[in-house]
């Protein structure tokens, strides 16, 4: 055990921090035998045991290598073990008695085959000259004296401190706040003072790191510092008095921060590749690895020395080749390469820290292939030392320039064929040169974006080489190498977001105008003056939104955990940085917010409707709860039936299976077939618990011996719901009224038809009438006439059917009716004299009209009439003195008649 015995106290806190995990460990290397090489590990602590503090390391013998163990720990829940063996504490304790003694299990995965050690524990006994140091004074630091006036004359006093820098060790654990030192001034004997700090770390950004102590001048720092981030504070004391005058010149203040050995090597590439011609003498350089440490260089914590752990294949030679442990370059060490026998080497590469040191260092690994090539005896040699490019900054498979070379050897076979390599220049790998196979030119390309902010400019070494090497003896000229000189042009670049994406933890709820976070996104163009603003690109539930200014993150909604557009507890909002060059470009990033439930949803039963017979038997009704919460504001669920109405507990028990499921049956023998609701209480597990009154719908039918339902139909039927019921029966009144309105209106439609009729008097319709003027009959016997012969002529029966006795035998012979013009059904009054005109001239010319006098019967007038026969009228005696010669004018039918009176004796 090593033991540091008066060291500075602005070095303790770093011999802390360096000896906190230090362990005396004690074993003897025994013969290669599967398992812990000792019974019991022991390990002596400086301090309590810490959170995450590493304790010891236990070793197993893995003799032929390829078992895969798996470390546990007898107190899992305050020791864990790594795959590397190293134990560490999981949580902070006092070292005790019934901690100091566990046990490690080592398992094999494949054969389950089992190992254990145990593992005591023992506190370090304080030193005397510890003892006497506790409790430890806080170092003081005192502003200088000022000139003072003696006499009249100012005095000298001696001359400023110069105050120390403190040193404070990285990532130290605490308890913060930690003291540091206490200023003082001497004169807070005589008045009240105030003391102030300012700077980088205090009231400068990254503020609230350091904070003073106003009254007692107490500073101490409030987290733990990172070396790789700020490496050293300079903040300035301030003492002035209660009404803020100054008293004292500020005194400077320096904190370094001491490395850590906190960062594992890091190699540039993971895979290097390299090339060897065969026959290569002893020595011969392969190539170049190279891995960085963001510690501190210049201290043991970024001291890298490489090793060669494997060589695969082990032929002819298990060392093949060695590597520099400072440098990283690997050369040829033995004699023997064959392309023919063995064509490629894989080596394993590791880097240590702190100058090597296997058990304080941090280790990192790489491979590195290295391929033993073929020779040939004509090298490619380039047309021009120097080819020149260009290429926009951020662009990739873009072609920088073209190299052209000559061969001498046959066209386009492997001792022809050109392979560019960049031998310098390119050490992050962002060219790459390709080979055109018909004209062997290598084509520069630009693989990975390249930074104008970062290199304006690559100057390339590349060497151009064959797909075999050179023959023995045979040596690369210079015109095998040339340089590529690439400008990189500055253009308008993205703002990028970081980290992207960014994810929180909030709980759903979180009502409108919370804010949230912080957003904002970087500008690469460090060259370029523009302002970054900020926009919602994508937000599916419209929660969020964003100042345009800041990037601050403010809730206008409420979070919901169970919106379909959480998934997997996550929220996804994009969002837009622009900045204003030209042109102006833009970048998104992703805020996810991991949403955490509350009980905000109450259960449902699953499934809503059910089937079950008219008895207990033969079958039930399972059932579950449906809650949208997760656990543990869901399962398991309590069921239970609702005391109102009394008839569900009559007729249902519910039982319930598990946590999730549960089951109804029937409690009484039988129960009428038909649709019943069953509400069921379920509540979750919440806390506080959230309950709900789920309706299930049961339909209970007849079954047969299955179990199954026979009287679906009827039971379909009878679930019609009342809102159904009610819409059918509506429907029938309205249809009902339709059909009643329909007969109202026929029936009122033909009582306005038949009073339209009963309003035209029969008599005073003229058309087709006799119109009677006045009654010239004979007597009671002049009544019985025929009228129906004196109609239009249209209607007038034919001659063949009047009945005997109505013609007399004098009367002309049937012939063919005359045409006679036909009256219409209903003619003007205008037209009756024009009708009876052209009657009269049809009646003149026609032929068939009997060419004597004879006594044309009209009308029978009865037997009994008191008017005598016009036949019977005799010729007064004074009628012969009558000039009857105007009959002659009247026509053909008076001719006769003319004759008989007008024309003398005859």
């Amino acid at each position: 055990m090593c033991r540091i015995v008066g060291a500075p106290r602005t070095l303790l806190p770093l011999l802390a921090a360096l000896l906190q995990a230090s362990v005396e460990a004690s074993g003897e290397i025994a013969l290669c035998k599967t398992g812990f090489p000792e019974d019991v590990y022991s390990a002596v602590l400086s301090q309590d045991v810490l959170e995450g503090q590493p304790l010891l390391n236990v070793k197993f013998s893995n003799c032929n290598g390829k078992r895969k163990v798996q470390y546990e720990s007898s107190e899992p829940a305050d020791f864990k073990v790594d795959e590397d063996g190293m134990v560490y504490a999981v949580r902070s304790f006092p070292l005790s008695s019934e901690h100091s003694k566990f046990l490690i299990y080592a398992q094999d995965k494949e054969t389950q085959e089992k190992w254990q050690v145990a593992v005591k524990l023992s506190l370090k006994p304080a030193s005397p000259e510890e003892s006497e140091k506790e409790p430890q004074e806080i170092e003081e630091i005192v502003f200088p004296r000022q000139l003072t006036k003696h006499n009249g004359y100012l005095q000298r006093q001696k001359r400023d401190w110069v105050i120390p820098p403190i040193n404070l060790p990285e990532n130290s654990r605490g308890p913060f706040p930690q003291e540091l030192v206490r200023i003082r001034s001497d004169r807070d004997k005589n008045l009240s003072l105030r003391y102030s700090v300012t700077g980088p770390g205090a009231d400068q950004p990254p503020t609230g790191i350091f904070i003073i102590n106003p009254i007692s001048g107490q500073l101490s720092v409030t987290k733990p510092l990172d070396r790789e981030l700020i490496a050293r504070f300079h903040l300035r004391a301030h003492a002035v008095d209660i009404n803020g005058n100054q008293v004292e010149n500020p005194i400077d203040i320096v904190i370094n921060v001491i490395d850590m050995n906190d960062n594992r090597p890091e190699f540039l590439h993971q895979v290097w590749n390299g090339t060897v011609p065969e026959g290569s003498k002893p020595g011969t350089y392969v190539m170049t690895v190279t891995a960085i440490d963001a510690d501190d260089p210049n201290a043991l914590n970024g001291m890298l020395r490489y090793r060669i752990l494997s060589q695969a294949p082990s032929t002819p030679s298990p060392n093949m080749f060695t590597i520099n442990n400072e440098t990283g370059d690997i050369i040829t060490v033995a004699a023997g390469l064959d392309r023919e026998k063995v064509q490629q080497y894989t080596l394993i590469i590791q880097a240590t820290d702190m100058e090597g040191n296997p058990t304080y260092g941090l280790s990192n690994t790489a491979t590195a292939v290295i391929t033993v090539t073929d020779v040939n005896d004509n090298p490619p040699e380039f047309t021009a030392m120097t080819f020149y490019g260009e290429v926009p900054e951020n662009r990739v498979d873009v072609i920088v320039a073209n190299l052209t070379v000559t061969d001498k050897d046959q066209p386009h076979t492997p001792a022809w064929n050109a392979v560019y390599r960049i031998s310098g220049g390119d050490p992050t790998g962002r060219f790459a040169i390709q080979t055109d196979p018909n004209s062997n030119d290598g084509l520069v390309t630009v693989v990975k974006p390249i930074d104008f902010e970062t290199n304006r400019m690559f100057v390339l070494t590349v060497a151009a080489e064959n797909q075999v090497p050179l023959a023995k003896g045979i040596q690369h000229p210079p015109q095998s190498t040339a340089t590529v000189s690439v400008t990189v042009i500055d253009v308008n670049e993205n703002p990028y977001f970081a980290p992207n994406p960014k994810i929180i933890r909030q709980e759903e709820g979180l009502h409108a105008g919370t804010t949230l976070t912080t957003f904002t996104a970087q500008d690469p163009d460090r060259y370029m003056q523009q302002n970054i603003r900020y926009t919602k690109l994508s937000d599916p539930a419209n929660w969020l939104k964003i100042d345009p200014v800041n990037g601050q993150i403010t809730t206008i909604a409420v979070l919901d955990r169970e919106s379909p557009n959480v998934k997997n507890n996550i929220y996804n909002a994009t969002f837009l940085a622009s900045d204003n060059g030209i042109p102006p470009m833009s970048g998104t990033g992703t805020l996810q917010i991991y949403l955490l439930d509350i009980n905000d949803n109450a259960p449902q039963v699953l499934p809503q409707e059910a089937e079950t017979c008219e008895t207990p038997d033969p079958n039930a009704i399972n059932i579950t709860a449906l809650d949208y919460d997760i656990d543990p504001n869901a399962g398991p669920f309590a069921f239970d039936l609702p005391l109102s109405p009394v008839t569900i507990k009559r007729n249902w028990t519910i039982t319930r299976l598990n946590g999730d499921f549960a089951q109804l049956n029937l409690k009484i023998k039988f129960l009428e077939a038909g649709i019943y609701e069953v509400p069921i209480i379920i509540t979750d597990s919440g806390n506080p618990p959230k309950s709900n009154i789920s309706i299930l719908r049961v339909k209970v039918c007849q079954c047969d011996s299955n179990g199954d339902c026979t009287d679906v139909d009827r039971i379909v039927g009878a679930g019609l719901g009342t809102g159904a019921i009610i819409a059918i029966l509506l429907c029938i009144i309205i249809l009902l009224i339709l059909v009643l309105m329909f007969v109202v209106w026929m029936k009122r439609r033909d009582k306005e038809r038949q009073a339209k009729q009963l309003l035209i008097d029969p008599e005073d319709d003229v058309r087709d009438n006799i119109l009677k003027y006045d009654e010239e009959g004979g007597g009671e016997e002049d009544q019985d006439y025929d009228l129906s012969q004196l109609q239009q002529p249209d209607t007038v029966e034919p001659d063949a059917i009047k009945p005997v006795g109505i013609r007399r035998l004098d009367e002309r012979p049937i012939h063919a009716e005359p045409q006679y013009p036909v009256r219409s059904a209903a003619p003007h009054p205008g037209d009756i004299g024009d009708f009876i005109n052209e009657g009269l001239k049809a009646a003149d010319n026609d032929p068939t009209a009997p060419p004597y006098d004879s006594l044309l019967v009209f009308d029978y007038e009865g037997s009994g009439s008191t008017a005598g026969s016009l036949s019977s009228l005799n010729s007064s005696s004074s009628g012969g003195e009558q000039d009857y010669d105007y009959l002659n004018d009247w026509g053909p039918r008076f001719k006769k008649l003319a004759d008989m009176y007008g024309g003398g004796d005859d």
